[in-house]
């Protein structure tokens, strides 16, 4: 089978290429909001003001959380991402033109990230629960593994071409590509056609019970739950990004340029793993152990990263940790989208997004307190210990995790019993 086998399909083509162009543009914008408030706020304060970026993107993700997966499932996929990207595209629209015109407070950079983070609670679901109809069931591993090249060749490019656009025409020029770049995902979305139709008994009502059912399924299998809690648990404690503009100015001196290259540093690892695994991950016989190997990597780059002082050892040990969340990341995305029936899709990946978008967010916000009190050396290496531990609980408690294998059987019919 062709490692791009994907992609021959005309309708998931277009929405690939359109959020590889998007994507770029809002790794630069997340990029340039962490820049942009540590040059607004006083330096004894950076710490506190870079953390609740984490947490003014979480609050929207908890609260839409479960309507959003209820959306998804109850109408068309499709129209409800051109609403979401639309809006993302006016919160980008809003962030230049007030950088424009000479900023200088940060609450407004903080309600726009907010207002921006609503819109992608509702966008996610839709459209990962959008992909699997997009292509046949036998190729849907393939997809999942072109999308995280798509997304890493992505956070490889943001971050860089960021960092070189904040130095040389500034944080409202990087805002202001954003917002072009939705406008890509957006043709894509109009030029479908063919998009395979749903039947009403596959679309959920919007109720309290479709979501009761949507928490029911996610908790009653093993392999799902756990490999939420292994998301949640290493990114919590090991969100060392936030703190980057921290090490760039103050450890390593590097500059916006070198801030820039360490913010892509994860997605170089994630990126060239990406391409060995779409090549390989149907191979890869002992998928739980496989995926707990990656998660304690994970951990472990970010302890070596929290005290390094040295910018080549730093960008290696980001890029570990890109290496091993891919890994990680593909085995749990295939083991999800394989094993949630279409009609519960949303509603899984709703309830996914508060586990591995909740946790890099409350994890900025864990990692910004601690080095507010602590300093940034000490936020990053426990954070990673904290990974570390919390990994290997989660495999002790989960024994049907350190048990899967490729041949397991449908999680679907697991969670039925």
């Amino acid at each position: 089978m062709s490692p791009f086998i994907a992609l021959q399909h005309r309708n998931f083509r277009l929405l690939w290429i359109g959020q590889l162009v998007s994507f770029s543009g809002s790794m630069m914008q997340n990029a340039a909001i962490l820049w942009h408030i540590s040059l607004l706020v006083p330096e004894d304060k950076k710490g506190l003001a870079l953390g609740l970026v984490g947490l003014v993107r979480i609050v929207p993700i908890i609260v839409f959380s479960m309507i959003s997966g209820v959306a998804a499932d109850a109408f068309d996929r499709r129209k409800l991402m051109l609403i979401t990207q639309t809006g993302m595209t006016l919160t980008a629209v809003a962030l230049a033109l007030i950088t424009f015109g000479g900023l200088t407070a940060v609450w407004p950079i903080y309600v726009l990230a907010a207002i921006s983070s609503g819109f992608g609670a509702f966008d996610l679901p839709a459209r990962n629960s959008l992909v699997p109809n997009l292509v046949p069931r036998e190729h849907l591993p393939n997809a999942i593994s072109l999308n995280t090249i798509m997304f890493q060749t992505a956070s490889v490019a943001g971050p860089a071409l960021g960092g070189l656009m904040i130095g040389s025409l500034g944080v409202g020029w990087v805002y202001a590509f954003n917002a072009v770049s939705f406008l890509f995902v957006i043709a894509g979305l109009l030029l479908m056609r063919n998009i395979p139709a749903r039947a009403e008994s596959e679309r959920s009502d919007i109720s309290l019970r479709a979501a009761r059912e949507g928490l029911r399924f996610v908790f009653s299998a093993p392999l799902i739950r756990s490999t939420m809690l292994l998301d949640f648990f290493a990114t919590f404690f090991a969100s060392a990004t936030a703190l980057l503009p921290i090490f760039a100015q103050d450890v390593l001196r590097v500059g916006a340029e070198g801030y820039g290259l360490l913010s892509a540093a994860p997605s170089v690892g994630a990126m060239l793993t990406s391409l060995v695994m779409v090549r390989w991950v149907d191979r890869i016989e002992r998928r739980g152990w496989v995926m707990l190997w990656a998660v304690l990597g994970y951990g472990l780059a970010t302890v070596v990263f929290g005290f390094s002082r040295s910018f080549g050892l730093t960008f290696l040990c980001l890029a570990l940790t890109g290496a091993t969340d891919t890994v990680s990341m593909v085995l749990r995305n295939i083991v999800r989208q394989l094993g949630t029936p279409d009609q519960l899709r949303g509603r899984m990946t709703s309830v996914n997004m508060i586990f591995f978008m909740g946790g890099p967010q409350l994890g900025e916000l864990e990692a910004g307190l601690v080095a507010q009190a602590f300093g940034p050396v000490v936020s990053v290496v426990s954070g990673g210990i904290g990974c570390l531990l919390a990994s290997a609980w989660v495999a002790w408690q989960t024994p049907e995790l350190r048990t899967y294998r490729r041949e397991a059987p449908s999680l679907a019919a697991q969670a039925a019993d």
